[in-house]
């Protein structure tokens, strides 16, 4: 069986100075280009589980978003969606992909989206998992932001990232995963420990938590329709982040759509059942 932790740091990785950032990146596989992009508040790790087997029908592009994973910012690094994805697009461009396919993740989703927008020549058909929803805050998001504007924060936010009952309770992954015991181990050594350990990320994730930019996300409600390629929504069933009856509600905003959920699942089914999510990707991106 494949050790896909270890596969996945095995992988050479270049960085990619792109505008007012330095973006970690990597490529796996062959065929036609895949780009995989991680949410919040992980890393392109998360995806280590589905790139055996993805790389076997396309070529995997991942990329650590600015702020988060081994990224490198700058005072002025714009964090906003569209500020992502303006680099992604350089990105793109710079590693010669003319057209690409996408596999994202929350934040990485709807900055996946406003990629599309930004690129709608190159890139095409889009794999979307529990993603924000045009009208809906979920409300530990908007508490966060209003506290990590509070001296003092990440200092006390650092001392609760050590804690496994804060990791297992829904103000940190409690409300993520179904079976809380993912949160240990291979989780919590590469996604939680580093922000511990490594202040520069620590104010990378607040930067990135601040950049979330709800007027972007709600003008996607009408701006969906501009989505020409066809759009799979990949969800949790039992997400409270996101929860499943309003991704439904959001289905028809798309010029062509479907949705496909994941049973006990939440806000990763990436990192609990990524067989399930694998089988669903490769089905529509093959289709």
């Amino acid at each position: 069986m494949i050790d896909a932790g270890r596969l996945y740091r095995s992988l050479p990785v270049r960085e990619l100075q792109v505008g007012d950032a330095s973006l970690p990146y990597c490529c796996h596989g062959g065929g036609p280009d895949l780009l995989l992009i991680h949410g919040f508040p992980l890393s392109g790790y998360t995806w280590r589980h589905l790139l055996p087997e993805l790389a076997r029908h396309h070529r995997c592009h991942v990329v650590d978003l600015a702020g988060l994973g081994d990224s490198r910012w700058r005072d002025d690094t714009d964090f906003t969606f569209t500020g992502h994805a303006r680099r992604l697009k350089a990105m793109a461009e710079q590693l010669g992909l003319t057209r690409y396919d996408i596999l994202a993740q929350d934040t990485g989703a709807t900055v996946a989206r406003c990629l599309a927008l930004l690129a709608p020549e190159h890139a095409r058909r889009q794999v979307l998992i529990n993603t924000e929803i045009p009208g809906h805050r979920p409300p530990w998001i908007v508490e966060y932001q209003l506290l990590m504007r509070l001296p003092f924060t990440l200092a006390i936010f650092r001392q609760l990232l050590k804690s496994r009952t804060f990791l297992r309770s829904g103000m940190a992954f409690g409300g993520s995963f179904c079976e809380l015991d993912l949160i240990d181990g291979d989780f919590q050594r590469r996604f939680v420990q580093p922000l511990i350990e490594q202040p520069q990320r620590l104010e990378g994730l607040k930067h990135y938590l601040l950049g979330i930019h709800w007027p972007t996300l709600d003008a996607l409600a009408t701006r969906h329709a501009e989505l020409r390629e066809a759009v799979l929504l990949l969800w949790g069933e039992e997400d409270r982040t996101f929860p499943l009856a309003q991704a439904r509600q959001m289905l028809p905003q798309f010029h062509e759509a479907q949705l496909v959920s994941i049973p006990g699942t939440r806000l990763l089914p990436q990192e609990e059942k990524p067989a399930a999510v694998i089988k669903a990707t490769l089905e529509f991106l093959g289709a």
